[in-house]
């Protein structure tokens, strides 16, 4: 697939990047071979190919959901210049 360079400037813009105008060449070729790839992939028959959650079929350790550590709330806002119902208060940055 061919992509101008005002497809990868735009690109560029939208993500936030800047690019010299140097580098555009190689970008154009990186973001074709890409969308070759993408190409590619799209071409082959997935008919009858479940989706899956992870590659290997592997099941995650549990734990029991209990509580492990001690309720400190009171110690750590011992510190704080103001608090109030167990909430930090803080000054008031948007009117």
């Amino acid at each position: 697939m061919s992509i101008s360079d005002k497809d990868v400037t735009r690109v560029a813009e939208l993500a936030r990047l800047k690019i010299a105008d140097d580098q555009i060449a190689n970008y154009r070729t990186g973001l074709s071979e890409i969308l070759g790839l993408v190409k590619q992939m799209d071409e082959c028959d997935t008919e009858g190919v479940s989706p899956m959650a992870h590659p290997q079929d592997i099941a995650l350790r549990l734990r029991e959901d209990a509580v492990t550590e001690r309720d400190e709330r009171e110690v750590l806002q011992a510190s704080a210049p103001r608090v109030e119902g167990g909430l930090y208060l803080v000054p008031r940055v948007i009117d």
